[in-house]
């Protein structure tokens, strides 16, 4: 399996890490966690346990980015094992940005936003 097919096994698998660590604040901060409107109950949160929602929403956005990048170097026919690096460039700019969301770290989590989006257009112009 090439590096960036693994790392898009990691991007997927973090949005649901995150989906626990938000029930587990809902438990923690409002006492018991709502199945039937979590949506709802998750907007009460504050702090460290908001920022987790969040983080969990940027999450799917960027496994959504990463996937579309990952189809174009496929469709252009770029070798995958030539994007490993910023593959894996990808994947640590988005354990650091959940990090950086979670610690309410704004600037720091800016900056791995970036440097993680800078890689999905490195690759994609790897296919012109």
């Amino acid at each position: 399996m090439s590096t960036a097919i693994m790392v898009l096994v990691l991007v997927a698998f973090l949005p649901y890490l995150l989906a626990g660590l938000g029930g587990y604040s809902r438990i923690k901060q409002l006492g018991s966690m709502d199945n039937e409107n979590p949506r709802l109950q998750s907007a009460e949160l504050t702090g460290a346990g908001a920022r987790i929602v969040a983080a969990q929403a940027n999450a799917w956005e960027a496994l959504a980015l990463y996937s579309a990048t990952l189809l174009v170097v496929f469709l252009s026919g770029v070798p995958m094992e030539s994007v490993a690096l910023p593959a894996m460039i990808f994947g640590a700019s988005r354990v650091l940005h959940l990090v950086m969301y979670i610690a309410n770290r704004a600037t720091l989590r800016s900056i791995v936003f970036v440097v993680g989006f800078g890689s999905c257009i490195y690759m994609i112009s790897k296919g012109f």
